[in-house]
């Protein structure tokens, strides 16, 4: 088996090496939107139930363990994470019930719910296959709704014996305290823009600077961002970001209101942050190539309202998933902007 981390994980792979002689019941990775950390914690548990694990302590890709985990049916791993994300992943034999609930379901959820969490109880109580452990892999950890978090927090409370849990989040502020204080935490580093630019282009990608700076350095986050089809779209709204105006704002609202909005939020957060960097220490992150245009909105955009932007879009992040009217979304953020330009 071939080493499948990213360059930018070697270190990070050593220093949990150490933790193999003594494991926590309960590991929490966390780390930047877009670094990998899934493939990361998924790389662990093979390397975990492998029966004939390498010295540098990766998967041997050979024994019937590393058989059984790559074909999603290993009966000592199970992988918890929202619906949402079934649709792009592997199945990972969470049982026909609930495959069939999400298949009836008309937009998969974006949480993971108290069933998930639940449906892990039998996986639990029977004996593990070869006597060996059992692995449990959960992200993001963030998507745990309450009744999920309060269900998890009683396993991690009283843990099986034999069973590790291994959970992965990009906003450790958005989890319990006493999760938090159940698990060992591990850090994964952002790749440096080097690191991260030369893998971009080696998977072939076409501009990799722009899509990795508008990305914040996040390589995966930016692969995905570029094949997401969406580029026309991005380009559309930074031209009303970068030249505000009511007529403007209502064209683009018109254009824009069938493409998904939370990304378009994401791009306004980008955007102010620029202009909020610029104004204050004369530097652009996401947007080098509208310089000059965040320069001239930093000049006379007052402090006050560059921050009630910030709040409000920070706000309308929140709510992006589920507007009442698309149209009227981007119509009400847009003008908002272009008035805290004026």
């Amino acid at each position: 088996m071939t080493n499948s981390l990213y360059p930018w994980q070697q270190d990070a792979w050593r220093q949990l090496q150490a933790l193999r002689p003594r494991m926590p019941h309960a590991i929490l990775f966390h780390g930047a939107q877009g670094i990998g950390k899934a493939d990361f914690i998924e790389h662990f548990a093979q390397a975990l139930l492998c029966e004939n694990v390498r010295t540098d302590g990766h998967a041997c890709g050979a024994c019937a363990s590393c058989g059984w985990f790559v074909q999603g049916n290993h009966p000592d791993y199970r992988r918890v994470r929202p619906e949402a994300l079934e649709d792009d992943l592997p199945e990972d034999g969470e049982g026909e019930e609930s495959a069939k609930k999400s298949a009836k379901s008309k937009t998969p959820s974006k949480d993971i719910k108290i069933e998930q969490i639940r449906n892990l109880a039998d996986f639990m109580n029977i004996s593990t296959h070869r006597q060996g452990l059992r692995v449990v892999v959960l992200y993001p950890a963030e998507a745990l709704n309450t009744p999920a978090s309060n269900a998890l927090l009683k396993t991690l409370e009283e843990p099986p014996p034999g069973t590790l849990f291994l959970l992965s989040s990009n906003s450790l502020d958005r989890l319990l305290p006493t999760i938090l204080s159940r698990c060992r935490k591990f850090a994964l580093p952002m790749p440096s823009h080097e690191q991260a630019l030369a893998w971009l282009k080696s998977q072939g990608l076409n501009d990799a600077d722009s899509w990795l700076r508008e990305q914040g350095g996040a390589p995966l986050a930016a692969l995905a961002q570029s094949e997401s089809g969406g580029r026309e779209e991005t380009e559309q709204l930074l031209q009303v970001l970068a030249h505000p105006g009511v007529e403007a704002a209502l064209r683009a609202a018109d254009k824009l209101q069938k493409s998904p909005l939370s990304p378009l939020v994401a791009s306004l957060q980008r955007w102010l942050y620029d202009v909020f960097s610029m104004k204050l220490a004369g530097t652009v992150r996401y947007y080098p190539r509208h310089k000059r245009e965040l320069e001239a909105l930093a000049g006379r955009i007052h402090i006050s309202r560059l921050m009630a932007a910030i709040k409000a879009a920070n706000e309308r992040r929140a709510i992006a998933d589920h507007p009442l009217s698309p149209k009227l979304f981007l119509e009400d953020m847009l003008l908002e902007y272009t008035s805290s330009c004026q």
